[in-house]
């Protein structure tokens, strides 16, 4: 792993290096780059940058001062690609959809093209069946519960509760990879609950989201048909919202594509970058 430091803090980072197109994964709440472990290897031929993003699945915590909000993560995000100074990315978003906002916010002029995989959207941040975990993430205390919680078996792998994100299921060594930082530090669970608690009012999400229509370039979308937590209306929705945009439909997922249908995933990336 290398790491780069940025205002809000450090971000560590997978890059494969290379000379080809250059593709970076963001990913979900509590995740880092191993929700691209399936997928990374199936390009070989493309640069391939995943960051663990202060999701509450990075391995070191953030400035105490920094803005861990949906925005402010987007803001992070764009800070990476600049920082590592990558032009004409394409990038992929799946779980957590914040990344869009670097459109909203007019940060994105280094991506090319954009990949939008059974993420949130619109005004479903955070989608129905995380809501519960952001409320306790609100308590004193909160987030160190919900850790504990996801300790037991039951949230674990439960379609009801963290295993419905995966029809396949989640290997518990990928979960506690995910889960041991937030576990262990405070720090890490300070910027986990910013960050689950730092989403905008409906009204706003709403507005941040009629911005995208500005984004001329292409876009990939990509949705699971039997999606838990993503509303498959929203994958017509963003294809209609886009002045460049297709639409791919995946069976036999959850939200994790990379998790499910790992190779129907990198065939639709790479597709979707060869043809433009």
């Amino acid at each position: 792993m290398s790491s780069v430091d940025l205002p809000a803090g450090p971000i560590d980072y997978l890059d494969t290096g290379g000379t080809g197109p250059v593709v970076v994964f963001a990913h979900g709440l509590l995740m880092n780059e191993l929700q691209w472990r399936h997928v990374i290897p199936l390009l070989g031929d493309h640069r391939c940058v995943a960051p663990t993003l202060p999701l509450g699945g990075h391995r070191r915590p953030m400035h105490a001062d920094a803005d861990l909000s949906q925005l402010g993560v987007a803001r992070i995000l764009a800070d990476f690609l600049d920082a590592l100074d990558l032009t004409d990315v394409t990038l992929v978003l799946n779980d957590w959809g914040g990344g869009q906002f670097i459109v909203s916010d007019g940060r994105a002029e280094r991506v090319g093209r954009l990949v939008l995989a059974s993420c949130e959207a619109f005004d479903n941040f955070p989608p129905k069946p995380a809501r519960p975990a952001v409320a306790l993430c609100r308590l004193p205390g909160g987030a160190a519960l919900f850790l504990r919680l996801l300790a037991t078996s039951f949230v674990r792998h439960d379609k009801r509760a963290w295993g419905g994100l995966s029809k396949r299921g989640i290997p518990d060594d990928v979960l506690d990879d995910w889960f041991t930082p937030a576990t262990r530090s405070a720090a890490i669970r300070r910027d986990l609950a910013k960050f689950a608690t730092g989403t905008p009012s409906r009204k706003t999400l709403l507005q941040w989201s009629s911005r995208l229509a500005d984004f001329d370039r292409p876009v990939l979308v990509v949705w699971a048909t039997e999606d838990r937590m993503m509303p498959i209306d929203h994958a017509s929705r963003l294809v209609d919202l886009f002045a460049d945009a297709r639409l791919v439909h995946v069976d036999d997922s959850w939200t994790l594509i990379p998790e499910d249908q790992p190779e129907q995933f990198a065939a639709a990336i790479r597709e979707f970058i060869s043809t433009e």
